[in-house]
């Protein structure tokens, strides 16, 4: 602009190589301040279709003397007084003119700390991964791995299973507790979620009834406890295991048959137990096991 003014605009043109057209906008604009040439709105100031001032004064009279009225209503009633606008416009002018109640402000969610355990055994966490399709060689059969972990020492036991029910579940609760107690570790708690293969708590007509689960569990003398519903990262240790089973067992692997499948599950267990972990400070689980055991 400088040099155009001392200059002229057909030179400016020729240095900045832009067009006199462009060089005059600008000109026109600025009244010797930078401020003058920062971008402004493109907003248009009046539109051919807008409301007028009557619609307007119409839709606040309406709303002032029918203020908890929903909108569809509001709008029902305003076409029996000329208004011809769609539901639509009536929406964006009443929100332009603030008739809508600020949204409520949710309550941010407080997690709850950690409740860190102190010895092995004092809670183990099972759930259910169902098998890929994509790894069975017979795709007319189904095939389940229960995974039992214990929360102090991530020491996983895993089992391979035809069906996902209340019965596998019990099954593998005895050989999980069996398995644990031949390594020192006596099982007081399990926590599992709200599958029907663990609890009757969501089901209908049965809640009060418990399962062969629970019956085994207590049997057992130990203490079944359930998440919260929709909740699994309650359930994070053996959830966050099944996803790492995905990525290096499931995606690289294939079965023939349910012994085909506990054969490789069993060779899985014990490489996974072997293997370093960040949260026990690059210990194996077997390793954090024997640290702890006399």
């Amino acid at each position: 602009m400088l040099y155009a003014a001392k200059f002229g605009v057909s030179r400016a043109s020729r240095k900045y190589n832009r067009p006199r057209s462009y060089i005059y906008f600008w000109r026109k604009r600025w009244d010797g301040t930078l401020s003058s040439l920062a971008c402004q709105s493109r907003r248009p100031h009046h539109h051919p279709n807008a409301h007028s001032p009557e619609e307007i004064a119409l839709i606040q009279r309406m709303h002032r003397r029918n203020p908890n009225l929903g909108m569809i209503e509001l709008w029902c009633r305003l076409r029996k007084r000329g208004y011809t606008r769609c539901p639509e416009s009536l929406y964006r002018v009443m929100r332009k003119l603030g008739m809508f109640p600020p949204p409520k402000k949710k309550e941010k969610r407080k997690p709850k700390p950690y409740e860190q355990m102190d010895h092995p055994g004092q809670r183990i966490q099972i759930d259910v991964k169902v098998v890929p399709l994509r790894c069975l060689a017979n795709p007319e059969e189904r095939l389940f791995q229960y995974t039992a972990i214990d929360e102090y020492s991530r020491l996983r036991y895993l089992g391979a299973y035809p069906e996902q029910s209340t019965y596998s579940s019990a099954d593998f609760l005895r050989r999980a507790v069996a398995w644990f107690k031949r390594r020192g570790v006596t099982v007081e708690c399990v926590q599992t979620d709200n599958g029907f293969e663990f609890t009757n708590r969501f089901a209908r007509g049965h809640g009060n009834m418990s399962t062969l689960f629970e019956a085994t569990a207590a049997s057992l003398g130990i203490r079944h406890k359930l998440i919260r519903p929709y909740t699994p990262r309650h359930n994070g240790k053996v959830e966050r295991s099944h996803r790492e089973d995905q990525k290096l067992f499931y995606d690289s692997h294939r079965f023939f048959s349910l012994a085909d499948f506990g054969t490789q599950l069993a060779a899985h267990q014990s490489r996974t137990n072997n293997r370093p972990m960040r949260p026990l400070g690059w210990l194996s689980p077997r390793q954090k096991l024997k640290a702890f055991l006399p």
